[in-house]
């Protein structure tokens, strides 16, 4: 793949409805975990992060106006080059999520388009992957972005705050409640990020490799968790970027409280590592915001633009995991200019 610059971010979570103001709270840790307007099976109420708009939108109007805003925020920093001129990649849940609200694939784009009032461009398009969505992204914006279209945007939009959803994973002992504390904070978030091409001699943070795997022992599987679809995730990244894990300098992923994705991340990282690191940090944004899906791609490249913009990144390197099923993506980002 060739190498893609992040240029720029929009946030809308549930510590900040802005990016600046979203990346500052992970920064510093702060959460904004309270009760939910749900029961769990204990008669507790379940914890998450809402989003608090100024009006009281539900489901699939709160998609609408969450991804707006942060498309709007990120599209400030594409100049004066129009909205209706950036390809719009929108990342989305899966099918088989539970409790998927009706109408995201075939009217999610529209409706973005009437609260934005404008047009997007012809284009735009829908990936409904998950947390997986950013990979077959990026991918799709390494071939959009030409010198007569220097721009493409990849925003993701989830919500797992309704009943259809927790219910679900509730009783599959998958959310953390009074009863389970192996579980995930649901959360909702929308996040975007502006891609183009790299600009030689400026300040860049780079997506230089990406890298997917097949996982056969899934969180719901019986089948013993060897890491194989992350590590493969993580060659296949290494070889794209022609780089190894000593070049890493921290990562950034999608961990959200399971003990599984805790399992398989250290698994994969042991079968990988050849040198020692005195220091290898991992950064997990849902401790803040919950578990947000599809939009925990694009939020976790803008903070790797953030972390890298304002020098308080660990390194240049950073390492990018999620999953999604049995998907499994793996990103190298690589800083480079004036910070670096």
């Amino acid at each position: 793949m060739r190498s893609l610059a992040i240029m720029g971010s929009g946030m809308v979570t549930g510590v900040g409805l802005s990016a600046p103001a979203t990346c500052a709270a992970i920064r510093c840790a702060i959460d904004n975990f309270n009760e939910t307007r749900f029961i769990d099976e204990g008669g507790e109420w379940i914890i998450g992060s809402e989003v608090p708009l100024d009006e009281a939108w539900r489901e699939f109007e709160k998609l609408v106006q969450m991804a707006a805003s942060a498309i709007r925020e990120c599209h400030a920093h594409a100049g004066a080059v129009p909205i209706s001129s950036v390809p719009l990649l929108l990342c989305i849940a899966e099918p088989t999520r539970p409790g998927r609200a009706y109408g995201l694939d075939n009217e999610l784009l529209k409706e973005i388009e009437k609260s934005l009032n404008t047009k997007l461009h012809p284009r735009s398009a829908v990936i409904a992957r998950g947390r997986a969505s950013i990979a077959e992204s990026l991918h799709l914006a390494s071939h959009l972005i030409t010198p007569e279209c220097p721009f493409a945007m990849i925003a993701g939009v989830d919500s797992f705050l309704s009943w259809s959803t927790l219910s679900v994973y509730e009783s599959q002992s998958r959310l953390l409640t009074s009863k389970n504390s192996n579980g995930f904070i649901p959360g909702e978030a929308a996040a975007a990020v502006l891609i183009g091409a790299p600009n030689a001699g400026a300040e860049n943070l780079i997506c230089t490799g990406i890298g997917a795997g097949q996982e056969p022992a899934t969180v719901e599987s019986e089948m013993p968790l060897r890491g194989n679809g992350m590590v493969e995730a993580f060659r296949q990244a290494f070889a794209d970027a022609g780089c190894t894990m000593a070049d890493m300098d921290y990562r950034l992923t999608d961990l959200n409280g399971e003990q599984y994705s805790f399992k398989e991340a250290a698994l994969a990282m042991n079968r990988l590592v050849r040198v020692r690191k005195a220091r290898f940090p991992i950064w997990h944004p849902t401790d803040c915001v919950g578990e947000i899906g599809a939009a925990i791609g694009p939020l976790a490249l803008g903070v790797a633009l953030t972390a890298a913009r304002k020098s308080y990144a660990p390194g240049p390197g950073v390492l990018c995991h999620f999953g999604e099923g049995s998907d499994r993506i793996a990103l190298v980002l690589r800083h480079q200019g004036r910070a670096a």
